[in-house]
């Protein structure tokens, strides 16, 4: 469960850097469809290949459910990334974890007493890796509520992805049927922000700039599709609490790939917090 966990944290790490870095190239909405279509494309040959389609159940509810809010969490999200230094956005929408975790002690699930003071160690970490500091770098009141919006859609999709199947074949099915209602929401969005003057393309309308970011999409796309997969599998073997902190390490991720490609400065605060990050996750692990 740990390994799965953290395995997690570390494909929504470079999936957001990723994701973070087109949307500067890109309108971000238009990477957010695009990325999800190229996902679900390939969830689509899975599905088939594996006959996942025998595992449909009411369970898709909160598939579709996921799918139709993930959209807008993640498009928050890259419009935060493209506003603001990614070593602060996106430690600030790890604190989605508490959704999830919320849920998890709501339905009565109880972590030992190690694991609950991990919990609050890495959570601590996650938000000082933010950079929170006085006289250093502002977030713009935008920013700061496009990043809220994106914490909470974030962990609304880690809580309803987590009930949606039952089993591996299942998981297979409620990830494209999510991926899909993303494409459709996404994609009406697209449509009406396109109707309304804003832009498909990059500036200029350049396909070829496009075409070139086709790598780059698909990986985003599938990357988050993977780390769903290893979240809704170490939910499933271990406490969902633990697993959901472990998850929410990606910002260290983020942070880090920041840092040593766009050379973005980790103040010693943000140093700090990864740390505390970094205990807390042996913590969790020990308990």
């Amino acid at each position: 469960m740990i390994a799965l966990a953290l395995t997690t944290s570390l494909l929504w790490g470079l999936a957001d850097f990723g994701g973070g870095l087109l949307a500067r190239r890109l309108p971000a909405l238009t990477v957010v469809v695009a990325s999800q279509a190229l996902a679900a494309a390939v969830l689509g040959v899975v599905v088939l290949a594996t006959g996942a389609w025998s595992e449909a159940s009411d369970r898709l509810w909160f598939a579709v459910a996921a799918g139709l809010i993930g959209p807008v969490a993640v498009l928050c999200f890259y419009r935060a990334l493209a506003l603001g230094p990614m070593g602060v956005v996106s430690p600030l929408v790890a604190t989605s974890v508490a959704v999830p975790v919320g849920v998890a002690l709501l339905l009565g699930e109880r972590p030992g007493s190690v694991q609950y003071f991990g919990i609050l160690v890495a959570f601590v970490g996650v938000v000082l890796a933010g950079g929170p500091q006085v006289g250093g770098a502002r977030i713009q009141r935008q920013t700061l509520v496009y990043t809220l919006l994106s914490a909470g859609g974030i962990g609304a999709v880690l809580a309803l992805i987590a009930e949606a199947s039952t089993n591996v074949t299942g998981l297979f099915l409620a990830l494209f049927v999510q991926r899909v209602c993303n494409v459709l929401a996404g994609g009406a969005a697209l449509y009406g922000a396109v109707r309304r003057g804003a832009r498909l393309l990059p500036e200029g309308g350049d396909w070829r700039l496009m075409r070139a970011a086709l790598p780059s999409l698909a990986f985003v796309g599938l990357a988050d599709v993977a780390a769903n997969a290893t979240y809704a599998l170490a939910a499933r073997l271990g406490p969902v609490a633990v697993a959901a902190v472990l998850a929410s390490l990606y910002p260290v991720i983020t942070a880090l790939a920041a840092r040593g490609v766009l050379r973005e400065r980790l103040l010693p605060v943000q140093t700090a917090g990864a740390a505390l990050a970094m205990a807390g996750t042996l913590l969790l692990a020990s308990g």
